[in-house]
């Protein structure tokens, strides 16, 4: 199993000593990546939880390579990061949010002078249901005890913790105040430090301490800088103390200070249009650095407030770090890419690119689809971005290769969105892309659709336009754009009621050689006017399948021909895909009754189908099996650790052959790739052909070999039992006399999922055709004698079928749908 997509940017990073290593938190561990080339070397596992903070002991000789680790699951963990190695375990039994070690940077002959301890200050979480309050207490890291009943500040939300380089000072921003504390020279559990607070009239977003005056700064929501000089003059120091040559007392003249608060003076620099997240002084102290949306780091001289900018950095910015390399820094930003600069020049040297995050025009644009697109030989899953782009991210590698420019945009946060990505899709080859971009209409007037494709360079590897199309349906958005799995054939199809089959025009040159000249128009085809939703081809090409509404349309692409058209459904039919050698079809409806439809071809009817909320769905090429990932109703969640479940079927077979709970469902997606990560035996024997990689809301993926027998845990606990996978509404049957009675039979032998049919001759009892299928008198008396039955092969399973006959209004005839409720132990 192969775990990534984490953000690099949740809590700030940390420095070796040498400045050759980068410590980053992601997700429950600590990558550690080479600053010389920007890759991944080793990782720090043992956390259950988030990692919060990342802390390099300091040290004079470069060789020594320890750090404390601090982590939502309430453990605090000593490292040494060159092994790696995990030393010791501190549990506090309450989630950490924030942590910081002050008397680290402290010189050390100091440390040992003062205190023989070392002492960390944490942000803890509550841990019992009655707290409601989060809470700074400190913890002796050297002579561990339970946490210290002393509590240093209660808050009503989780800050973080700043400490100052000089280890002297402790503050954290709450609302409209900052309150910093002074660490006592003799620190002890029982020494309380000293604190005063400082006021504003908004409220604070960041804060930063200088590295050896009594200086701090503090940025706000409106983009403003305050700084405050001399801050501690009247509580940690006597009151009465000569400060450049004049002596400082409670009412001496304060300019910039409000109410009164215990520093010298406080000014202000604006520049930021939006709220400031990044604040930090230079190792010397002569220059503060600031950043924001903008996604411009600003450079401050401390002594005039003149600034130099290092723009265009193309994504707003979260903080910056310094090495003890002088020639080295580093700032992290919300796209979730770090970059190492090259001090004093500031240039960008190299950059560690994890994926994109989720688009936030997702929001603006609910109704466009925006999913992501897997490439089955390369193993690279393509994202759209915030700047109007394109990520390819390497699922295998963990990292991100490069970003395609759909459509030219300079970041700024105050821009509205007019550009939306809607769809991207790839060929079964991963040669051809096709992207849509729609362009929103400011005020109802001026939206614009545009079409494009794209063809990858085989020497560069990467992709480039080769055509594009303006409104190619008119003044309709695109609904789906699919590639024929052989020739450079594509379709796209849209809510106006039509789709069009797209080919590329290549012509003969002199020198014999094929000249691509773009993409032309083939055909265009309608059914009754019914907005077209989805399209597929079939596995050889030679069928188009396309879904008007709550039917689908059969179609010869060469010809253009209306071959068939198959079934309907309760609700429209938004995805299309072809399954088992293009045997069967499947078909995803959503709506008021969403539905997850197999059709067979052959019969060009029915197979089997289920009542569920299915948000993606992938089919295993040269397979029978497919995918699908399934939304969980409110009122099923309690039964499962999850929002979401990964059902794998056999294409034959309404039994499901494994199935897997995840989080985070909402907007994930599913594809096959090929691969292998195991020598396990698999369910039929034979070696994995293909792997399947799951990627959740929050663009977090996992891959894992969908076909071994031992069943996987992705990103949640697997459940004891899968109870209700379908809407709990009762139809039929049950709504006249209630539910079946489950079988509750109790049984640690693990059971094949894929048994003969033969050894449970009841499962396939109520399976066929409605008009195939035998009187229900004679249906319950064979099922009331097949459960007297011997039942060696049923252990642990338990299988309720419901009947529902749903009236067909256009046809004036019956139908017959299966509710399966499944148990499994």
């Amino acid at each position: 199993m192969i775990k990534g997509g984490q953000s690099y940017v949740s809590s700030p990073p940390a420095f070796s000593n040498d400045g050759t290593r980068l410590l980053i938190c992601t997700g429950n561990t600590v990558s550690i990546f080479s600053t010389s080339t920007s890759l991944q070397i080793s990782s720090l596992e043992g956390h259950t939880e988030t990692v919060t903070s990342v802390i390099v002991v300091p040290s004079s000789t470069k060789l020594l390579c320890n750090c404390w680790t601090a982590s939502k699951d309430g453990t605090i963990r000593y490292w040494d990061f060159s092994i790696p190695e995990c030393i010791k375990t501190l549990d506090l039994q309450s989630p950490i949010t924030s942590m910081v070690i002050p008397s680290l940077l402290r010189p050390a002959e100091e440390n040992n002078a003062k205190s023989p301890n070392v002492f960390a200050y944490v942000s803890v979480q509550p841990s019992k249901a009655q707290e409601s309050l989060h809470k700074i207490k400190k913890c002796n890291l050297t002579n561990y005890r339970a946490v210290s009943k002393l509590i240093i500040k209660e808050t009503e939300r989780s800050e973080s913790l700043n400490v100052s380089p000089s280890g002297n000072f402790l503050g954290i921003k709450d609302k409209h105040k900052l309150h910093i504390w002074k660490v006592p020279n003799m620190d002890s559990d029982s020494a309380v430090p000293k604190k005063i607070t400082l006021h504003h009239t908004k409220t604070f977003t960041v804060l930063a301490f200088h590295p050896t005056d009594r200086i701090v700064a503090a940025g706000d929501v409106t983009g403003r800088i305050l700084i405050w000089r001399g801050f501690g003059t009247q509580k940690f120091l006597d009151s009465s103390v000569v400060i450049n040559g004049r002596q400082m007392n409670d009412g001496e003249d304060k300019p910039g200070v409000r109410e009164n608060d215990d520093a010298e003076s406080c000014s202000t620099w604006h520049w930021h249009s939006s709220g400031v997240k990044l604040l930090s002084f230079s190792s010397d102290g002569a220059y503060l650095y600031s950043g924001g949306k903008e996604g411009v780091l600003v450079l401050w001289q401390l002594d005039t407030g003149n600034k130099k900018f290092l723009p265009r950095i193309g994504s707003p910015l979260l903080s910056f770090i310094d090495s003890l390399d002088p020639s080295l820094s580093l700032i992290s930003c919300a796209d979730n890419q770090i970059h190492m600069l090259k001090v004093p020049s500031m240039e960008i040297m190299m950059s560690i690119s994890g994926i994109k995050p989720p688009l936030s025009s997702e929001e603006v644009c609910e109704n466009f689809s925006s999913r992501a697109a897997f490439d089955y030989t390369s193993g690279l899953v393509a994202v759209q971005t915030e700047n109007y782009g394109i990520q390819f991210y390497s699922l295998f590698a963990n990292r991100g290769l490069y970003e395609v420019q759909v459509c030219e945009r300079n970041h700024h946060p105050v821009d509205d969105i007019t550009v939306v990505v809607t769809l991207v899709e790839l060929s079964v080859d991963g040669s051809i892309m096709g992207t849509v971009e729609v362009k929103l209409p400011e005020e109802g007037i001026g939206g614009l659709v545009c079409l494009k494709f794209w063809d990858l360079d085989t020497e560069s590897r990467r992709f480039s336009v080769s055509t594009l199309i303006y409104e190619p349906h008119r003044d309709a958005h695109i609904s789906a754009v699919a590639f024929h799995p052989t020739r450079h054939m594509a379709v796209s199809s849209s809510y106006g009621g039509d789709f069009k089959i797209w080919r590329k025009d290549e012509v003969q040159q002199k020198n014999q050689l094929l000249q691509s000249s773009g993409w032309i128009c083939h055909a265009v085809g309608s059914y009754k006017n019914k907005a077209m939703r989805a399209a597929a081809f079939s596995a050889d090409g030679s069928v188009l399948a396309v879904a008007a509404d709550t039917v689908i349309t059969l179609w010869d692409p060469d010809k253009n021909v209306l071959v068939a058209v198959v079934g309907e459904t309760p609700t429209p039919i938004v995805s299309l895909n072809f399954a088992g050698k293009s045997e069967y079809l499947l078909s995803v409806s959503h709506g008021s009754e969403p539905q997850l439809s197999v059709w067979s071809m052959s019969k060009l009817g029915a197979s089997w189908s289920y009542r569920l909320h299915v948000e993606a769905v992938s089919c295993a090429l040269d397979l029978s099996y497919f995918a699908i990932l399934v939304l969980l109703p409110e009122s099923n969640k309690h039964a499962i650790k999850g929002d979401g479940i990964i059902v794998l079927f056999n294409i034959t077979d309404p039994i499901p052959a494994a199935y897997w709970s995840v989080t985070k469902a909402k907007g994930g997606g599913l594809g096959f790739l090929k691969g292998d990560l195991s020598e396990q035996a698999t369910i039929d024997g034979k070696p994995p052909h293909a792997l399947l990689a799951y990627i959740n809301g929050d663009r977090e993926f996992v891959i894992f070999d969908p076909y071994v027998k031992k069943g996987h845990e992705l990103s949640m606990i697997r459940p004891d039992s899968l109870v209700a996978l379908e809407e709990t509404e009762q139809f039929g049957y049950t709504s006249i006399y209630g539910e079946l009675p489950k079988f509750d039979i109790k049984s640690n032998k693990p059971i094949s999922l894929l048994s003969a049919a033969s050894e449970r001759p009841w499962e396939t009892i109520f399976r066929g055709e409605s008009h195939m299928l035998p009187p229900l008198t004679k249906l319950c008396s064979e099922f009331l004698e097949s459960l007297l039955e011997k039942r060696t092969a049923i252990v642990g399973l338990a299988l309720a079928i419901h009947w529902n006959f749903v009236k067909l209004a256009d046809a004036g005839r019956y139908r017959t749908t299966q509710d399966f409720t499944f148990e499994y132990s």
